[in-house]
């Protein structure tokens, strides 16, 4: 809620704060003066409004879905109430609102409705009960300029007559209730001169009980009819309306010169070829990228085309190869407007995934992808138990770039994955790995078996009985030129190591003569030899739980030993750990070197690129020199010194290495 002391515009904006205690600091209309108010979806009572809003000498209003009892007869009345909003208030928004027409009353012998408001010129009143006599009186108005009366009661368009020579926008979307003959109808039309936008479009995926026969046969008299019907007519929405052809659509666009818009999505007739040769012409539709987000802009608020237009949309995006960040932000809006939709969800979903899927993240704005990851994790809560919708999010969600780069509780995406065994995560592994596939369903499942199976030895035990180390070494060897499935696999096994009941299973010759090779081969990204260093210097930590050759075993040890000294520094996180643990078995003095140098250089990565360890009330930096005593309070760290970071380990195994 923004206020701007004595200015003449005030916007109310629902952020859970407005209601009948704090709306009441507007009325002293002489500290206030509000000239335009917004009160959408705010629970407010008719005396709260009639106390707080309406002294004010308001020109626009809008009070669209409000609740709170908050009626639209309760709103006319209290407004019609102050003699100067009867002339200043210009537009007025009641969306969504029952109207209660009937309850209006008399005022002085003067009957109390829109028309004593004599200066609206736009009234929006869809998905109301607007009836037919209350059309009239709005129809009387003498400024009205723009109308929208979709989704209401309203059967007869003939009070419109009344209005012809001043109305330029009619926004009619589904009007259930029209009975009108199509003569009928085009006679009102023919009038209506003035009428610049006119808004006849229909809900596609309704069930077709034949009442938009006679619309439908109007709209194909008014794409037939010339120029001289409607002469002003710039913008035509028909979208939805079935049993047009393209014919008509031809001929309309032909006859007329100036046409800006043209709805056509949901009719089949978007492929039109005379709509390419229009430049100027803005069309919705599903031909073309253009159409489909043309219509996710303009339909934002109608759940019908909004999943239509997604539908065409991902069809659109399924191979696409460039970040489409403005494509992203219409697929975000639409699911922001319809929040509880599980039918717009379960294709926003998967086209939020398409749009951020591999490199693609990368290229979009952080911001962006944390708008992404609110509206997923928005969706996993809103809809926890239907599957699509929850692997649709899980696997946008797994994506490398936004797991590091944006910050959210990563926790979160893996709690609905105890609905999968890991047989059921191994399964995909293998499926995909038999076929060579390199896509994110394997990628989403071997990071979900990952964390499943850090900190949690059932996990593991679990693993290893479902026979997976004898398919993750298979994995390892046949996609040995593809670090982020390496660094994956081996992130898990080093889960496994350690546990010190797991690590016997781990003792076979064939997998760690592999994974010695790993260490070895300095064409490795250094995430992979990370990992593979780790897995050794667990194992080689507890030489009386050997059982392979000391050979083996001096090999592993001397390999540690030459290779980490060479190792450069990784420049992004790559990594958590919720605690120095599993180091602290590795830094004992009767440790061989090379497993010591792997847990101080996996500490030093740990400090380098967690900011939680950096001491936020002193600039000191700790002196590099391992004689230097480390203080009572945890100081700022030089990240670049393994001094430091040995020393950080101390200070932690004080305390029991938390």
């Amino acid at each position: 809620m923004l206020l701007f002391h004595q200015r003449p515009s005030v916007c109310l904006s629902p952020q859970g704060l407005l209601n009948d205690t704090t709306v009441g600091i507007f009325r002293d209309g002489g500290t206030l003066r509000l000239r335009r108010a917004t009160v959408r979806r705010c629970p407010l009572s008719p005396n709260a409004f009639l106390l707080a809003l309406c002294p004010h000498r308001l020109q626009e209003l809008d009070a669209s879905w409000a609740s709170g009892g908050l009626t639209g007869a309760a709103i006319v009345s209290g407004l019609a109430s102050n003699p100067e909003c009867r002339s200043s208030l210009q537009r007025l928004s009641l969306d969504g609102l029952r109207l209660d027409w009937e309850s209006l009353v008399e005022d002085a012998g003067t009957r109390v409705g829109f028309s004593s408001l004599r200066g609206l010129r736009t009234l929006k009143l869809a998905n109301t009960d607007l009836s037919d006599a209350a059309l009239a009186d709005v129809c009387s108005l003498p400024h009205l300029e723009s109308l929208d009366i979709s989704c209401s009661g309203v059967s007869n368009l003939s009070p419109l007559l009344d209005c012809k020579n001043t109305l330029r926008h009619l926004i009619a979307h589904r009007l259930q209730r029209l009975h009108m003959a199509p003569s009928g109808l085009t006679f009102v039309l023919r009038q209506l001169d003035a009428l610049r936008h006119l808004d006849f479009s229909e809900d596609h995926v309704a069930e077709d009980d034949g009442s938009g026969e006679d619309v439908n046969e109007a709209v194909r008299q008014l794409l037939e009819g010339g120029p001289d019907l409607l002469p002003s007519l710039v913008s035509l929405d028909i979208s939805g309306q079935k049993k047009i052809s393209e014919a008509a659509v031809r001929t309309f666009v032909e006859t007329r010169g100036g046409l800006v818009f043209l709805g056509l999505l949901a009719t089949g007739t978007s492929t039109c070829d005379i709509l390419s040769t229009k430049k100027n012409l803005k069309v919705t539709g599903a031909a073309n990228e253009d159409q489909v987000c043309e219509a996710l802009r303009r339909y934002r608020d109608r759940q019908c085309f909004v999943r239509e237009a997604l539908v065409h949309l991902y069809n659109l995006i399924a191979d696409t190869d460039k970040p489409r960040p403005d494509i992203l932000k219409l697929v975000l809006a639409a699911m922001q407007s319809h929040r509880s939709s599980l039918h717009v969800h379960v294709i926003a979903t998967a086209c939020v995934f398409s749009l951020t899927t591999q490199d693609l993240a990368e290229a979009m704005p952080l911001s962006l992808l944390g708008a992404a990851v609110a509206q997923l994790l928005h969706a996993m809560k809103t809809f926890p138990n239907h599957q699509q919708v929850q692997k649709n999010c899980l696997l946008a969600l797994c994506s490398e770039h936004i797991l590091q780069e944006v910050p959210f509780d990563k926790s979160v995406c893996f709690f609905p994955i105890s609905n999968l065994t890991n047989e059921q995560l191994l399964a995909i592994v293998q499926q995909k790995a038999m076929v060579g596939a390199l896509d994110s369903s394997l990628k989403f499942a071997l990071t979900a078996l990952w964390n499943l199976t850090d900190e949690m030895p059932s996990a593991g035990r679990s693993f290893i009985e479902c026979r997976g180390l004898e398919l993750y070494q298979e994995v390892l060897e046949s996609y040995y030129g593809e670090p982020s499935i390496q660094q994956k696999i081996l992130g898990l096994l080093n889960n496994l190591a350690e546990v010190q009941e797991l690590q016997p299973d781990l003792l076979d010759e064939d997998l760690l003569e592999h994974v010695l090779s790993l260490l070895q081969d300095t064409q490795l990204d250094m995430e992979v030899r990370y990992f593979a260093g780790g897995i050794l210097a667990q194992l080689a930590s507890r030489p009386q739980a050997w059982t392979l050759s000391d050979e083996l075993l001096g090999t592993i040890l001397g390999q540690l030993h030459a290779a980490i000294p060479t190792w450069t520094p990784i420049g992004r996180e790559m990594v958590s750990y919720r605690s120095f643990q599993p180091f602290c078995p590795l830094l004992q003095s009767s440790q061989p070197p090379g497993v010591q140098l792997w847990a101080v250089w996996a500490i030093h990565l740990v400090c380098s690129h967690n900011s939680k360890r950096q001491n936020k009330r002193s600039n000191t930096v700790l002196p590099c020199s391992p004689s230097t005593p480390f203080p009572d309070w945890e100081p700022s760290l030089n990240v670049n010194c393994l001094y430091c970071s040995v020393a950080l380990l101390q200070h932690a195994g004080e305390g029991g290495c938390g």
